[in-house]
């Protein structure tokens, strides 16, 4: 993608485009929904196409006061806008598209999956905020269908799911909401985590600040509220190393942050994280190379959406948290 350097250049988001909503984003207002994903987007502007009607919810007409379900489809439309000095928005990485073949695990005519690296959201939502499903669009133009089925958050590596037909998005769907699908992650943590298995349950609550930003807490498991929801992990602890523990997770629910969360609850914050987790001993652990978080989902077995044959996809640890479990081992 060439970059423009016309002093006045065009917030370009020419096709209307469709977004599927999933757990991370469910309950957020409208209004909150678009100005995160828009980020280059004036405000005034996502208010503007919100009052005419043009973004719609299910196909039907909506106000800034609704609140998005699971599975809701939100059509975003046309964006065409004049921006002054916006020529080095787009980074150079985001013009490349050749990392796309390197970070294939598995391709067939029904799905893709990728292992995304670390500091890429799977969702830029505007041409000069390229996530990952934006990447691969534009590395495959000729293909008519291309949808994320699931999401991680921007700092973690690993499995992502892209489905090349909406037969095998829909299946993979329910496949979701049925628990039908391992996945698992592994990660360093601070402490000394001593028991070798150990299954955590813990009611979790989302909140948005008012930028829009999602957190979530635990909460107590009798409050009786639609925002808590339980979630379960059992964790196995793979190697001690004193101050660091390197941990799997397997997933039993799949809560926004959930491994997140119940680690820092527990007192096992992951390294790097940089909003749940020690920011002080952070900072001091970028000084010695891990300058991201230490969360990589490496595993996932399913059905194939549209065969029923088993499927199971690997993704290796990325080099640069090789080399930090390799210090810790010397």
């Amino acid at each position: 993608m060439a970059q423009n350097t016309n002093p006045k250049n065009h917030f370009s988001h020419e096709k209307a485009t469709f977004v599927v909503v999933d757990e991370s984003s469910e309950t957020q207002k409208i209004d909150n929904f678009l100005l995160k994903i828009l980020k280059n987007v004036p405000k005034s502007h996502i208010y503007k196409i919100l009052r005419s009607g043009e973004v719609r919810v299910n196909k039907k007409r909506i106000d800034t006061t609704y609140r998005l379900k699971i599975d809701d489809q939100v059509r975003i439309p046309p964006i065409v806008i004049e921006a002054e000095k916006v020529s080095n928005v787009i980074e150079p990485k985001h013009q490349q598209t050749a990392w796309l073949e390197r970070n294939v695990i598995y391709e067939d005519d029904a799905l893709l999956a990728i292992n995304k690296p670390s500091g890429y959201a799977v969702h830029g939502g505007s041409g000069l905020n390229f996530g990952v499903i934006e990447l691969i669009r534009h590395a495959r133009p000729r293909a008519k269908f291309l949808e994320l089925v699931h999401r991680i958050d921007r700092e973690t590596s690993g499995i992502l799911l892209i489905a090349k037909k909406r037969s095998a998005l829909v299946n993979m769907h329910d496949m979701m909401r049925q628990n039908r699908i391992e996945k698992k992650y592994t990660m360093m943590v601070e402490g000394d985590w001593t028991e070798s298995k150990k299954t955590v349950e813990l009611m979790l609550k989302k909140t948005f600040t008012q930028s829009g930003e999602r957190r979530v807490n635990v909460t107590n498991e009798e409050d009786d509220d639609s925002q808590n929801q339980m979630s379960k992990t059992i964790f196995y602890l793979k190697k001690s190393f004193g101050a660091y523990s390197f941990l799997e997770a397997k997933l039993i629910t799949g809560r926004t942050h959930q491994l997140r969360v119940q680690l820092a609850h527990l007192g096992f914050p992951i390294l790097g994280d940089d909003k749940y987790g020690d920011f002080s001993l952070n900072k001091a652990l970028q000084k010695k190379g891990l300058k991201r978080m230490f969360l990589h989902a490496f595993s996932m077995k399913l059905k194939h959406p549209l065969t029923d044959e088993p499927l199971e996809l690997n993704a290796p640890l990325p080099r640069e948290l090789e080399a930090f479990l390799s210090q810790q081992s010397q």
